[in-house]
């Protein structure tokens, strides 16, 4: 591969004593492809103009993306985003700039999926409870503590996209009941799964667990909101791997506080990371975790063979799969940056 590609890794892949955090993330994939990649020097949540220039491809964590991050970058070509939310990325910039925007839902749908299962498992069993009652040498009120059996319950699904399909497939063995919600699915491939499309408030009101999987949009945010949520029963539970704002976390410790739900398994919050001393961290009756539930070797390296993959295939000037701004593949900015990868490859 030539070597005038060249790969930037956020610096926020390594510890604070520079080791890699997250193990075997698929760089091997650009070493055997011969495409030589660095992390970046200085660690910022928002990425300068300076600091990608001199990139072809960024493989990117958290840091910010904005339109004043990609001025002057005319050299860059791709930032392959390490998982499958971008809401820190300013996309409609990329696509300005001709950049190609790629995720990796391959990497994260069955770990997110699991995830899911783990909050449901969870709940219903009341883990968390029986594991303090046991601590606290509470053995006795064990039996003021009975769990819910999964099999003949409902488990209601909003958003039924790659995760979601995921969810339900991997509910189906504990014998619930799968309904989803989601304005874009079609009733054929639900019920190819053996799941039921309908309404979100249907959802809501028959579903004894519900389970958030779609994406942070504008029509999203505070999709759950107070109204939303008094309609579900009082022995429901709610679990969120997606996105925290979906929710209206105000109107959920209300009623969570309030006992109108049951509980809920929380991955993510509206604000993140969560303030220690928000309320909803002092009721007994929620599981919470610090947006990192499905963070496994599976989870990490599952997303950096699908980042790197995508670096590969535009350092040979192809079109990458799993690509957020598509638009911008028909910009003649795109076009001739895939043809010049294409050509340098073929001199080789």
């Amino acid at each position: 591969m030539t070597p005038s590609f060249r790969v930037g890794l956020t610096r926020d892949f390594l510890a604070a004593d520079g080791t890699p955090t997250f193990g075997d993330i698929g760089l091997d994939l650009l070493d055997n492809a011969g495409i030589p990649w660095e992390y970046l020097p200085e660690k910022t949540r928002e990425l300068r103009p300076d600091q990608v220039r001199d990139f072809d491809a960024l493989l990117l964590l958290g840091p910010i993306v904005t339109a004043a991050t990609l001025a002057g970058a005319e050299r860059l070509t791709l930032i392959a985003r390490f998982g499958v939310g971008y809401d820190n990325i300013d996309v409609d910039a990329c696509t300005r700039n001709g950049v190609l925007l790629t995720i990796t839902p391959d990497g994260v749908r069955r770990p997110v999926a699991v995830a899911a299962l783990t909050f449901l498992l969870a709940l219903s069993h009341k883990l968390v409870i029986k594991d303090r009652l046991t601590r606290s040498g509470q053995w006795a009120e064990k039996l003021n503590h009975m769990g819910m059996g999964l099999t003949g319950r409902t488990l209601g699904i909003v958003g039924f996209g790659n995760i979601g399909r995921e969810i339900a497939k991997l509910a189906e063995p504990f014998g619930l009941r799968r309904l989803a919600s989601d304005p874009v699915a079609k009733a054929a491939d639900a019920a190819a799964c053996g799941v039921e499309l309908t309404s979100l408030e249907d959802l809501l009101r028959t579903a004894d667990y519900v389970c958030i999987a779609c994406a942070l949009t504008p029509a999203t945010r505070h999709l759950i909101n107070g109204p939303r949520l008094a309609l579900m029963k009082s022995t429901a539970y709610l679990v969120n791997v997606a996105r925290g704002p979906i929710v209206e976390q105000k109107a959920l410790t209300h009623a969570l506080r309030e006992r109108r739900i049951q509980g809920a398994g929380l991955d993510v919050f509206e604000q993140e990371p969560i303030d220690p001393n928000d309320p909803i961290l002092t009721l007994d009756n929620v599981i919470v975790a610090p947006h990192a539930l499905c963070w496994t070797d599976e989870c990490f390296h599952g997303n950096g063979v699908s980042a790197c993959q995508s670096i590969c295939d535009v350092a040979l000037g192809r079109t990458p799969k799993n690509v957020v701004n598509r638009d911008a593949l028909d910009t003649s900015v795109m076009q001739a940056k895939l043809r010049r990868r294409a050509a340098r490859f073929n001199e080789r």
